[in-house]
């Protein structure tokens, strides 16, 4: 009883190890090639759980996984030369797929993953100097930089073919310049720059004197105007005033002249002005006579001096 416990015991250990090594399980996100003594099988692309012969370690049957998933591989601080010379640093990465396992297997030794991608990288920056040394100082930094990236793709597409690897897309995440450019660069900027504000300043000093100049001559033409309305308001004025008082004058001569007299008295009096002058002067008529405007009296003679004759009646 004992041995026959043993006999099915082993049995099953045996059939356990012939399922176990006949079974294999295809994830979502993988493809498997079977592999017979180093030649492929089949493709399986489906996840779900297959079979295959056992004795895997005896090369029998192998089974290879491979991703199906997008794949990332990156270049960093790629030194390019542009055709004038300058150089840039660039980073940029590539995306793509394994959408032939078979093809993949057949064409990478073992179907190693790193090899290919290797393979790759090295396609991939020899097509980003190329496509940069065809282009520009100022292209690299441009609009253009979308069609390089088109270019770049469409030249290492062929290569990743041959792998059975779809290229899905490259791109381009950094260009800068490098130090040494960096520097050339930054002063010929500045000197544009300098030199685009010296033109602006000299255009703005030209039409600040343009504008100036319009000024003055508005303003001269302005003031000229002004005085000569000026003068003739003031004329005007002078002719108004002569003829009013010439008006004035001829309807009373007495107060015409006493009138004229008191400006004359107001004029020389409130100035402050020193005046030397008789008390008999003319000047002082109003002053010396009764108020009408006769002639002052005559001054007392000196003692012993004979009385003047009477004066002659006059005419009647």
């Amino acid at each position: 009883m004992t041995n026959r416990f043993y006999g099915v015991l082993v049995l099953a250990v045996v059939a356990l190890f012939f399922v176990w090594n006949s079974l294999f399980v295809v994830r979502q996100g993988e493809q498997a090639v079977v592999l017979r003594f180093g030649q492929i099988q089949r493709v399986l692309e489906e996840p779900g759980l297959y079979a295959k012969l056992p004795f895997s370690f005896a090369s029998a049957d192998n089974v290879q996984k491979l991703p199906t998933r997008l794949l990332r591989s990156d270049l960093t601080d790629i030194r390019v030369q542009v055709n004038s010379g300058a150089f840039y640093e660039v980073d940029a990465f590539m995306v793509y797929r394994i959408s032939d396992a078979r093809k993949f297997r057949q064409a990478v030794s073992g179907g190693q993953l790193d090899v290919a991608e290797q393979r790759l990288l090295t396609r991939f920056n020899s097509a980003i100097r190329a496509t940069y040394g065809r282009r520009s100082f100022d292209a690299a930094l441009s609009a253009a930089r979308a069609e390089m990236m088109v270019e770049v793709r469409d030249q290492v597409r062929p290569e990743a073919s041959g792998l059975g690897i779809t290229l899905e897309d490259v791109r381009i995440s950094r260009t800068d310049l490098t130090p040494e450019v960096s520097e050339r660069t930054y002063a010929r900027m500045s000197a544009e720059r300098l030199a685009e504000a010296e033109r602006l300043r000299a255009d703005g000093q030209v039409k600040a004197r343009e504008i100036r100049a319009a000024a003055d001559r508005e303003g001269v033409t302005l003031t000229a105007q002004a005085q000569r309305d000026a003068a003739v308001l003031e004329g005007q004025g002078q002719a108004d005033r002569n003829r009013i008082l010439a008006e004035a004058y001829g309807r009373d001569p007495d107060f015409a002249d006493f009138f004229r007299r008191m400006e004359a008295y107001k004029t020389a009096l409130g100035s402050g002005t020193t005046m030397m002058l008789s008390p008999n002067d003319e000047f002082f008529r109003y002053f010396n006579s009764d108020g009408r405007g006769g002639p002052p009296p005559a001054a007392p003679a000196p003692a012993g001096t004979p009385p003047a004759p009477p004066a002659a009646p006059a005419p009647q």
